[in-house]
This record gives C-alpha cells, sequence and structure tokens, in this order.
C-alpha cells in the first residue's frame, strides 16, 4: 500500500511539473466579457509600469501587494518570453517572489500575474481559468497586445517602473 501511495504522489507531482505555467485545457471565452473590478488595481502614485514589445509600449498598473513590490524592485528587465497555449508568454525569473495566489476565474487580456512563486505571466487572451495566481498587475490598454507579442517566443520584451 505505500508503494502504491508513494507512486501515486509521485506521478501526481511530475504531472503538474509538466504542466507548466498554464495548460492548455482552459477554455477561451468572449473578450466583450466585462472584467471584475479588482482592488489590488487600485490607482496608487508610483504604482506605474510600461511593457515594451519592440518599438510598441503597453502602460499597467502594477498591483497594490507584497508581490508587485518585489517584481517592481526587479525592474527595469528585458526578458525573452516563451509562448504558451496561444493565449499567454511567461518567464521564469531567478528567484522567487512573495505570493498570495487565488484562484480569478477569468483571466483578461493584459493582466499580469506569477504563477507559483518564480513565473511571471502576461496574457494576451480572454479567458477563463481553474489555475491560481498572484497578480502583479494590469495593462491600460491591451488592445494591441496580442498583435505585438506575435506567436512563438519573443526575444525582448522590456519591464519599466514609471515613477
Amino acid at each position: 500500500m505505500k508503494k502504491q501511495l508513494f507512486m501515486f504522489l509521485l506521478l501526481s507531482g511530475l504531472t503538474m511539473l509538466m504542466l507548466g505555467c498554464n495548460p492548455d485545457v482552459d477554455p477561451v471565452i468572449s473578450e466583450t466579457e466585462t472584467p471584475t473590478p479588482d482592488p489590488d488595481l487600485d490607482p496608487v502614485p508610483g504604482n506605474k509600469l510600461r511593457i515594451t514589445i519592440g518599438s510598441v509600449s503597453f502602460t499597467g498598473t502594477l498591483a497594490n501587494n507584497a508581490t508587485a513590490t518585489a517584481f517592481k524592485a526587479l525592474l527595469p528587465m528585458t526578458v525573452s518570453m516563451r509562448e504558451m497555449n496561444g493565449n499567454e508568454k511567461y518567464y521564469y525569473l531567478p528567484d522567487n517572489l512573495p505570493t498570495a495566489a487565488s484562484n480569478p476565474g477569468t483571466i483578461q487580456v493584459g493582466d499580469l500575474m506569477l504563477y507559483g512563486s518564480d513565473c511571471v505571466v502576461l496574457f494576451y487572451e480572454t479567458f477563463q481559468t481553474s489555475y491560481s495566481y498572484t497578480r502583479l498587475g494590469r495593462l491600460d490598454n491591451p488592445s494591441e497586445l496580442a498583435a505585438s507579442l506575435g506567436s512563438g517566443s519573443v526575444n525582448a520584451v522590456s519591464y519599466t517602473h514609471l515613477r
């Protein structure tokens, strides 16, 4: 019995590792759905962000939480982000950030989230999810985000804190 339990736990752990930042089983929902207001994104002086992809820049609002504060301390940074599931780009940070993960229910275009404690995820499609994330922030106007990111990996995505 102990051997079977050990194998089950081992296989479960390996399955979770292989899923990456977000599995492709989440259904896409309408982009016209109205986002639920997020108190973590109430405007606070000094919590603005610029994300630059090629020659296109987006401004955003960082969340009012310890995770976003720790992320802001890492800026500026330019990273290569990998494609996942046709709805997100992700990058693994070299160190862990504090987390307070919860299930948002619906991911919105322009959401910037942390999966686990070190995986920064920028979402360019709206869809429902059963996974938990810690909010880092949200882009103010992400209407051209998907076109700017394109398909596949993106070699230079710059994150800058706006003072």
